[in-house]
């Protein structure tokens, strides 16, 4: 088991922060501003390593998240990937036949890089410290697939529908790739996966079963199955009361939580085995400083008697202050 999840265990209110590697770090930016092609970044060993440990070096973290990004999958697969300046992700048009076609091999060696850094970043992190490995999952990478940047709700309905066979195609190939995405991540070193499913919330209620739940229940219990010692984390952001159903079907080992989801919910119907993370909204760690402190002590209070990791409901804002990410990492290790 990872030490992020045996820290947790011994209530030892581990912390680690989703995009803690990024914009708001002044370090991040000099390597960044180097880099013209945001995939290319991802892919540079030497660079994603430096941008990984750079929070681990200006703050005390149980976890380093290895530099990547989820749509390096539909990059694997032949789909033109690109990041524009105030725009985000947009993505070219995409080949089914190039998806069907591309070989486990092949995939693999389009980001090797990946697994590179992982087993740099490894050997460079003190083992007190947990390395994640990640992926998005089928239905958010089926997403940017089909809508080929961030998506409004009706346009991604409105592709889904009009091809249900195409859908369900696409979905069972980045379902397999996924996976071994995750697999080759946990070769290189990683000891703890999340799966991030950042927009769950779009997702008919009557659609959840098949698009959310069934994909990431059967990846978890494949991962589990030939790796029983990596813990796995789920993120299905935006479902609200449905997390209940996720978690009694997909049984991952943690849940990490959004800012909207009622932790009572939380506290009267997840199984207790299930550890707890996140929750707090990140614009809190650009509020007064009682106010983000108050709202860290709703978390920690809430799951004191719970296997809980620290985190926020989303990531990092590029505007928070690199002192700031201070304060909330020393209020955590002060709370008993």
């Amino acid at each position: 088991m990872s030490e992020l999840f045996k820290k947790s265990l011994n209530k030892k209110n581990p912390i680690w922060l989703m995009r803690q590697a990024g914009r708001y770090l002044p370090e991040y930016q000099e390597v960044r501003k180097k880099q013209k092609n945001f995939i290319n970044f991802c892919l540079d060993v030497n660079a994603a390593t430096k941008v990984t440990l750079q929070p681990i070096q200006r703050y005390d973290l149980d976890a380093a998240i290895i530099f990547s990004d989820i749509l390096v999958i539909p990059y694997a697969l032949g789909q033109p990937v690109d990041f524009k300046k105030n725009e985000g992700p947009v993505l070219g048009d995409f080949e089914l036949n190039t998806f069907k076609k591309t070989q486990d091999k092949e995939f693999i060696k389009k980001l090797k890089n990946v697994y590179l850094a992982i087993k740099k970043t490894r050997k460079l992190l003190n083992k007190r410290i947990s390395l994640i490995g990640f992926a998005g999952s089928p239905w958010t990478i089926l997403v940017y697939v089909l809508n080929r940047k961030s998506p409004k709700k009706n346009q991604v309905y409105k592709e889904v529908l009009k091809n249900t066979k195409q859908a369900k195609e696409l979905l069972k190939i980045i379902e397999k790739f996924i996976y071994i995405h995750i697999e080759q991540q946990i070769k290189a070193g990683a000891d703890t996966i999340q799966l991030f499913d950042s927009w769950a919330g779009l997702i008919e209620k009557k659609h959840l079963d098949f698009f959310c739940f069934q994909p990431t229940k059967r990846i978890v219990k494949k991962i589990k199955g030939k790796y029983p010692h990596i813990p796995i984390i789920c993120f299905p952001k935006g479902i609200g009361k449905k997390v209940v159903e996720f978690c009694n079907i997909v049984k991952p080992d943690g849940l990490s939580i959004d800012s909207k989801i009622d932790v009572n919910l939380i506290l009267k119907k997840i199984d207790k085995k299930i550890a707890i993370q996140g929750g707090m909204d990140p614009k809190y760690l650009n509020s007064k400083k009682k106010l983000m402190e108050k709202k860290i002590y709703f978390y920690l209070n809430k799951f004191k008697s719970r296997n809980y990791i620290f985190n926020l409901g989303h990531g990092v804002p590029k505007e928070t202050s690199p002192k700031t990410v201070h304060k909330l990492v020393k209020v955590v290790r002060s709370f008993s």
